[in-house]
């Protein structure tokens, strides 16, 4: 992560038409599977886009790390809600992978009512001569059939199939934000704004109510909850953030209710930078484990923050996103852009962090050296091979001529979504209705 040029390469871009880009078409999640041979995606239009890792072949050796489509398939529908009168979009709002235990590869991905769980594998082989129906797959007379023969399998061309195995409904009444797999890898979570449920991989008529923060009266709810996580390692332990600032760990073996928290994590407010929009900015939009268990990582509005989960008194490193926004906040405010919810990722060594930004900017802190490098993920730079400036904001004053003014940064232009590859240094980042995936140079 050098200041003047930063090495990262693309390697290859998933760009759709910007012609025939549609909402539908807008990414709204990117997760890497837990070898990082799988990517996938989802949009608003309920589609989920898996990509696979070309392998390296003697005459190519660098085309090792590019992404090609899969599989791509339907996984919501719209749905209507009579009861309500309310429409269910299709929208993927989380995708989690599976850890792979055979040749079939499993994901969850929810809507805002309901998980579903896919599974997604390759056919090479198909059965032929069978004595029950004919060539056309019509279902054969028995009397008529006089003699018997063996069914062989025959070559075919590799199909990639995604069937749904299981689907977790009806146990939400307001929208999920998350879904976490435990390191039990027999349970799961799903998250809403006022309730957690624990649900078993194997059963979906019921799951259990973990966390309900639901007061009996309505007028008196104060804060909802924005995002949950397991912890990497032990299955009793898992977070959850809130609307006011706030995260709570709890620990399952204390009680099946998780309704007291066994540590709570707070940063008190800095009297002087008090404002109207202090409530807003200070909601956390996601919360991650490190890789090791030992750190949290939480994003808010402007800034990207890590605890120690022994330390709950204030955070170990807080790192600033985009402070320079902080004069705006009353236009971010008018158009609604200072309830984005960014997310943020931790490299498979939890030494560096990433998250995004505006004008398709996205940020790199590394905690070691304490530098941080603004890329920029667009069209312009997206040719294979190319390599990646830094960008500067500047605030006021006279602008250099490589640097970009506050004022005229695109709003609706935005990194939401972002995902570190678990061991190497690739990284995907979801550009509105574009996939870039970049890599460390390749030698």
């Amino acid at each position: 992560m050098e200041e003047e040029s930063d090495s990262r390469k693309i390697n290859n871009s998933f760009l759709r038409d910007h012609n025939y880009a549609t909402e539908a078409d807008i990414i709204s999640t990117v997760e890497f599977n837990s070898t990082g041979e799988l990517l996938a995606t989802g949009d608003k239009g309920g589609r989920v886009v898996v990509f696979q890792r070309e392998q390296e072949t003697k005459n190519q050796p660098h085309r090792r790390g590019e992404y090609n489509v899969y599989s791509t398939f339907q996984s919501h529908e719209p749905e209507f809600d009579y009861l309500k009168s309310l429409e269910i979009e299709e929208k993927i709002n989380k995708i989690r992978w599976l850890p792979q235990q055979n040749a079939a590869y499993f994901l969850l991905s929810t809507n805002d009512k309901t998980v579903k769980l896919w599974k997604i594998s390759e056919r090479d082989k198909r059965p032929e001569g069978y004595n029950l129906k004919d060539e056309d797959g019509r279902i054969r007379d028995p009397t008529t059939i006089t003699t018997l023969q063996v069914p062989v399998l025959r070559p075919m061309d590799l199909m990639v199939e995604a069937t749904p195995r299981r689907v977790f409904s009806n146990a939400h009444t307001y929208h999920i934000n998350s879904i976490s797999v435990n390191s039990d890898y027999e349970t799961f979570m799903s998250t809403d704004d006022l309730r957690i449920n624990l649900w078993n991989l194997e059963i979906t008529n019921r799951s259990f109510n973990i966390v309900d923060i639901k007061p009996v009266n309505m007028e008196e709810l104060t804060e909802v909850i924005t995002a949950a996580e397991f912890h990497p390692q032990q299955c009793n332990t898992f977070v959850y953030s809130s609307s006011k600032g706030s995260i709570r760990l709890c620990d399952m073996r204390a009680s099946a209710l998780c309704d007291n928290h066994s540590k709570f994590f707070e940063e008190p407010e800095d009297p002087s930078n008090r404002s109207f929009f202090s409530e807003i900015i200070s909601s956390i939009s996601d919360v991650k484990f490190s890789h090791s268990g030992r750190y949290l990582m939480t994003r808010d509005y402007l800034t990207v923050k890590v605890w120690d989960l022994n330390m709950e008194s204030k955070p170990l490193e807080t790192y600033q996103v985009h402070d320079y926004l902080r004069s705006k906040l009353c236009s971010l405010y008018e158009n609604d852009c200072i309830f984005d919810k960014f997310e943020c990722v931790w490299n498979g060594s939890d030494s560096v962090i990433m998250t995004g930004s505006y004008n398709n900017f996205f940020r790199m802190f590394d905690r070691n050296t304490k530098r941080d490098v603004t890329l920029e993920a667009s069209r312009e730079n997206s040719k294979p091979r190319a390599i990646l400036k830094p960008r500067k904001v500047c605030v006021g004053g006279k602008r250099r001529k490589d640097e970009i003014s506050v004022d005229s940064l695109d709003f609706s232009k935005k990194i939401l979504h972002t995902a570190w590859h678990p061991s190497e240094n690739i990284i995907a980042v979801a550009a509105t209705n574009n996939l870039y995936i970049f890599q460390d140079k390749v030698n």
